[in-house]
């Protein structure tokens, strides 16, 4: 900001503010909070079927649809073999869903870079769901109409949780720009 404006962020005499982020807690807060996410469905553990949403997974379209731009269009695939080492899919799975969520809301991003929470709630409620059905389809068990019917709970509380995520990851991310040090 400095840089296009050099009397951003200053008073009308021209004295700066003396404060800056911590450059660390900058970087590192929205993948450890994706890396925390991925971990939290291992803590609730079912015999057949996973009751606890991809969280990991919504907490990186949070990220996603809450920052736009701050984490990289790459991010999916080390994110995403994360999750691979504990969700209990296929390794792959994580890395091919993560990378192509992150290009699929960087093309509609693109088309429409203006939208409103409704539409990243429809936006990321659509993408959670094509994620479940395609990690059902590649963990390689049979697809019968009671596994989906089972199943069908978790997608719901995939979509009614994007809006708490979303309050979390702008909290997470106010604490991530809070000033943390002084200069000079």
């Amino acid at each position: 900001m400095e840089r296009l404006n050099p009397r951003a962020r200053s008073d009308p005499y021209g004295s700066r503010i003396n404060r800056a982020q911590s450059p660390l807690r900058a970087t590192s807060v929205p993948y450890l909070s994706i890396m925390l996410g991925s971990l939290l469905p291992v803590l609730v553990v079912a015999d057949v079927m996973p009751l606890v949403p991809p969280l990991g997974f919504l907490m990186l379209l949070a990220w996603r649809l809450v920052r736009p731009g701050l984490l990289p269009l790459w991010a999916g695939a080390p994110l995403g073999a994360f999750d691979d080492l504990f969700s209990g899919q296929p390794f792959g799975s994580g890395i091919l869903l993560f990378s192509l969520a992150m290009i699929a809301i960087e093309m509609v991003e693109a088309r429409f870079p203006w939208r409103g929470f409704w539409q990243d709630w429809f936006m990321a409620g659509l993408v959670a769901t094509l994620y479940w059905l395609a990690a059902l389809m590649l963990s390689g068990a049979r697809l019968t109409p009671e596994m989906l019917a089972v199943s069908t709970p978790q997608v719901l509380l995939s979509v009614l949780l994007y809006p708490i995520l979303a309050h979390m990851v702008a909290g997470l991310d106010r604490f991530r720009l809070a000033r943390a040090r002084r200069i000079g």
